[in-house]
């Protein structure tokens, strides 16, 4: 898989979306309700591989702050910080259809 880096990142909140430009020019939309959902920490995905979804009803984001050259974490209003979203990590969650779209081997 090759890593894709943020070129922007915008917090829309009349929209209630997190808008990430990449580096190869995609431009995924994230609601707030499905980062939160999908908060990478142990305490909401626990200690297996399985990628799980935590409904947390009304969240909202309070802030996005850098975490080095490789990831950016989200502070929710309900407290919640302890996920460290890596760059890899949100463009595999990227809800768009391209991206959803199974990728084909054949040349």
């Amino acid at each position: 898989m090759e890593s894709h880096y943020p070129t922007e990142i915008n917090h829309i909140k009349a929209e209630g979306l997190i808008r990430i430009t990449w580096d190869d020019g995609h431009v995924g939309e994230y609601a707030q309700a499905y980062l939160r959902g999908y908060c990478p920490c142990a305490l909401c995905q626990g200690h297996g591989v399985q990628r799980n979804f935590v409904s947390v009803p009304g969240a909202r984001l309070q802030e996005i702050r850098p975490v080095g050259n490789y990831a950016i974490e989200f502070r929710w209003q309900d407290g919640h910080s302890t996920g460290i979203y890596t760059y890899d990590y949100l463009r595999s969650l990227c809800p768009c259809s391209s991206c959803k779209e199974p990728q084909s081997d054949s040349a």
